[in-house]
């Protein structure tokens, strides 16, 4: 179990820029806290492409929540204003170069969107894209790396689905179940939502987990047998 409380003094204590600097001195849960005593924040990403290196973020959803409770109305949404914007990136996500034009750069936000994140663990749905976006954004334009720990639902959807594949479906080589946001929502009946919205999907990926724990897990559960 990775000792994320630990992790984080050692960061305060590293830190250079003003703003990791008070969010690491924030502190993060303990790993042996149950769940349902944890202050949870979706987050999702819509992104120029997949490479963290070349492409940008371009809108970040936020959703507040608990076990509990969605908090809808202290959910935040920002377009954020990319190096670049190519017209197959719109036809993904359908930000376009209008939506871009007077948007604020990814900077312009960072104050807020740390501000929202503090106190809170993350969850996410593939977190490769959350955690590498946000950790290359940061080291661009403060020069220091942004770490915090993640809930991902996909990698506890795989847990249950593809860990527990029948001799049968392995036999005949049956490929596993689809562990993409829409098709694992399925699985718990819950209702399909339009995708590639940053906030819509943040809101997608707080029910997930609320249905994966309720159906998997207990409310009590240590935090950090589910965070990476």
């Amino acid at each position: 179990m990775p000792d994320w409380a630990a992790r984080f003094e050692q960061l305060a204590q590293h830190a250079r820029h003003p703003l990791l600097q008070r969010f690491y001195q924030a502190g993060v849960a303990s790993g042996q806290t149950p769940l349902e005593q944890v202050e949870l924040l979706a987050m999702d990403l819509e992104t120029t492409g997949l490479n963290a290196r070349s492409d940008s973020i371009v809108s970040i959803g936020l959703m507040p929540f608990t076990l509990k409770r969605i908090r809808c109305g202290e959910a935040l949404y920002w377009v954020i204003k990319p190096s670049q914007l190519s017209n197959e990136s719109v036809t993904f996500h359908r930000i376009t170069h209008a939506d871009v034009r007077h948007a604020p750069r990814l900077p312009d936000v960072m104050e807020d969107l740390l501000e929202a994140m503090t106190g809170r663990i993350m969850v996410v749905h593939y977190r490769a894209i959350e955690r590498n976006f946000l950790d290359e954004a940061f080291r661009r334009h403060l020069g220091e790396g942004l770490q915090f720990p993640i809930i991902d639902t996909m990698q506890l959807e795989a847990r249950q689905v593809r860990g527990h594949r029948s001799w049968l479906d392995r036999l005949l080589r049956r490929p596993p179940a689809s562990i993409r946001l829409a098709d694992s929502r399925l699985r718990y009946q819950l209702p399909p939502y339009h995708a590639h919205h940053a906030l819509t999907d943040a809101l997608a990926t707080a029910e997930l987990l609320q249905a994966q724990v309720a159906t998997h897990y207990s409310p009590c559960i240590a935090v950090g047998q589910l965070w990476d």
